[in-house]
Formats: structure tokens, C-alpha cells, sequence
């Protein structure tokens, strides 16, 4: 982004500092000089949400859990394929990202974080994961750009044996574990294999347009 303007910084518990960076109406979260997202690559973050609620199929009062906000383009997406009957729940550890998308981005934002099927909490998901029994239907994961803790090491248990198995006993019988990455990754497909889903992968263009950077996703379900 050439001309761009600081808006804000923030530190990851445990972790890297961020930035909020502005050029003219675009925005971008910046670790040092890695692009983590913006707003103008933003389809495949949709696709995270949009491929998993069809992967769902119908489900009475489907419940769902989102690791992190972001840019709120999963949220947005989920809210937009799910029926009113729907719970999803956002677990975001970083306070000053809520601070973003409620101050500079809230044309953005368009009050998604206000809708009254949205429950906002400020903690790792992690903690949700590990605390939930057959809970969700569906668990969607982006608090990092694959698997692997890029912002803060202790992400590293999100994709680990023990941390996967967790998400396994999360989720709800035929639910679906979503993990969007920058890349593929064999290793990690086999690693969700060995640990009993079923696993789906696709490949997601960045543009809305189809054309540009592709990123990857996996879909691992539940039996």
C-alpha cells in the first residue's frame, strides 16, 4: 500500500504487534512487513464462512464459532448464509481489533458485531474449543496465515494432535472444522486425517473477481 497512513497499533498477548494501515479507503493489518489482510483481498476469508454453512446443508438453529474477527469478512458472510434461528459466536483476543472495526471500519463493519444472533468474546478460542462438548456445528479458524502460530506461538496448539482432537470433541456430530491458510499444506492434511476427519480441501482466489493470489482452505468433518 504506497501512500499509507498509520491508523492504529496493537500488541498480540504472548505475541507480535500489529498495525492498522489506511490508503485512501483501503485498509490492511500489517505484521511487520507481512500483509495478514485487507480489504481488498478479501473473497477467500468469505469463502471460509460461505463454503462451510453450504457444506452444513440444513440444520435446525445451526451453532457456530469464529476464531478471529479480522476484518470481519467471515462474520459478514456467515450472517448472510445463515437463517435467523443461527448463534455464532466470535472469539477475538485482541480488544484493539474490535476497537478498529467499531471506530475507523465501521462503514465496514456495517453492524455485524451488533447483530442479535452475534455473541463477541474478548478470549482465545482455544479456550472455547477446550471448553465445549458437541457444541458447534461448525468451527471456523483464521487467527493465523496457515497452521502454524505466525502472531503469537501458543496458536501452535490450535493445529496440534491434542488441540485438533479438541476441536473433534467441540464439534457436533457431522460438523465441520474450517481452516483458511495462505498455502497448502500436505502435512497438515494428513495430520487431520490421522487425528479421524474427513477432510475437503479447496482452493480460494483472494479477489472477487476470481483471478489473483489463491489461498487454501481445509474442511475437516466430523464423523
Amino acid at each position: 500500500m504506497n501512500g499509507e497512513e498509520l491508523i492504529g497499533t496493537a500488541v498480540v498477548p504472548d505475541g507480535v504487534e500489529l498495525r492498522l494501515m489506511r490508503n485512501d479507503g483501503d485498509f490492511a493489518i500489517f505484521l511487520d512487513r507481512i500483509e495478514l489482510m485487507s480489504t481488498d483481498l478479501c473473497a477467500s476469508e468469505e469463502a471460509l464462512a460461505t463454503l462451510t454453512c453450504e457444506r452444513l446443508g440444513e440444520r435446525p438453529a445451526p451453532q457456530l464459532l469464529i476464531g478471529g474477527y479480522g476484518m470481519g469478512f467471515t462474520l459478514r458472510a456467515a450472517l448472510a448464509a445463515l437463517g435467523d434461528d443461527a448463534s455464532v459466536v466470535v472469539a477475538e483476543l485482541v480488544p484493539e481489533v474490535i476497537q478498529w472495526a467499531r471506530g475507523p471500519m465501521r462503514d465496514l463493519t456495517a453492524g455485524c458485531l451488533d447483530d442479535p444472533r452475534v455473541v463477541l468474546v474478548l478470549e482465545d478460542v482455544a479456550l472455547l474449543i477446550d471448553a465445549a462438548c458437541e457444541g458447534y456445528d461448525a468451527i471456523l479458524l483464521d487467527v493465523d496465515n496457515g497452521p502454524e502460530g505466525l502472531t503469537r506461538r501458543l496458536n501452535d496448539q490450535l493445529y496440534s494432535r491434542s488441540g485438533l482432537h479438541a476441536a473433534m470433541i467441540a464439534l457436533r456430530p457431522g460438523g465441520i472444522l474450517a481452516i483458511w491458510s495462505a498455502e497448502a499444506d500436505l502435512a497438515f492434511t494428513r495430520h487431520l486425517e490421522r487425528v479421524g476427519f474427513e477432510v475437503t480441501e479447496v482452493t480460494v482466489a483472494a479477489l472477487p473477481d476470481g483471478k489473483g493470489t489463491c489461498h487454501h482452505i481445509w474442511f475437516a468433518r466430523k464423523a
